[in-house]
């Protein structure tokens, strides 16, 4: 028993780097809204935990202190007003502050007025399609090739050994840092939904209907996610790569994808 107990404990602390980046809870994100979504998150967990604990609490210690070997007898009544009121009264409370706050972010979660920038993004399978409105600049983006090709049944390639693996892009969505982006979402075949965690967002790409949502990032660098609706076969390999630059290396990026280059923006704020 004591070998198993401590092969146990060796095998998991041999499993612990494997596990070292992987995380329970939501991130902080590197917009205001993303920090205050996990502000009110951690509230409400944190209240959920104290109800668990005063309810658990109060079931283990009625457990222990008035069990049948105690000679304990059970009470006869059928119900308790006072009981029915604390109850119901706590509860009710506790969901109104937690609701007042919830409903001003989420009203600042929905207010799109005055960007600086829109972007209409399009989802197909299994891709995404990115317009700059106004800007004359448009291209789709793709799992990136060596996610593509270690994908492949008896590729020979060890994805362990591919850099973001299925969370890279041929064409990021670049945008300037600091910079109010509204994004404009839609379908052209089945729902998918534009996701990135570290911008706290997430938005249905439905056919035939126009949602909206927006974001500032406050921090340059390179956020990922990818499309959270199963949306067919390939709906595992369509992430999304969103690049946060500086305003004087995005108006420089812009001008060469009008003019038909490529370049690839850095979170630096270089283009290569």
């Amino acid at each position: 028993m004591i070998r198993k107990l401590c092969t146990s404990v060796l095998a998991l602390l041999i499993a612990g780097d494997a596990f070292a980046d992987w995380a329970v809870n939501m991130p902080k994100g590197v917009t205001r809204l993303s920090a205050e979504t996990y502000e009110i998150h951690m509230v409400v967990f944190w209240w959920c935990v104290a109800i668990a604990v005063v309810v658990f609490g109060a079931m283990i210690w009625s457990l222990i202190n008035h069990r049948k070997s105690k000679g304990a007898v059970p009470s006869q009544f059928s119900h308790s007003m006072i009981a029915e009121v604390i109850w119901t009264t706590i509860p009710v409370i506790i969901l109104l502050i937690m609701a007042v706050p919830s409903a001003e972010l989420m009203i600042k979660l929905e207010d799109t007025r005055d960007p600086d920038l829109t972007v209409v993004i399009t989802g197909y399978q299994w891709k995404w399609h990115y317009a700059y409105q106004g800007e004359d600049v448009s291209f789709y983006s793709t799992l990136a090739r060596p996610s593509m090709a270690a994908r492949r049944r008896n590729s020979g390639i060890d994805p362990s050994t591919v850099e973001n693996y299925l969370l890279d892009v041929d064409n990021r969505l670049v945008v300037p840092k600091g910079a109010k982006v509204r994004v404009l979402l839609t379908s052209n075949d089945v729902i998918h939904s534009w996701w990135v965690p570290e911008l706290a967002m997430k938005k249905d790409a439905i056919p035939g209907f126009m949602n909206e949502t927006w974001f500032r990032a406050e921090v340059s660098g390179v956020y990922r996610g990818q499309c959270a609706e199963l949306c067919g076969m390939d709906h595992g390999y369509m992430p999304v790569v969103v690049e946060v630059v500086e305003r004087e290396a995005f108006e420089v990026w812009l001008e060469n994808e009008k003019g038909g280059a490529t370049p690839v923006a850095t979170a630096s704020g270089e283009l290569k």
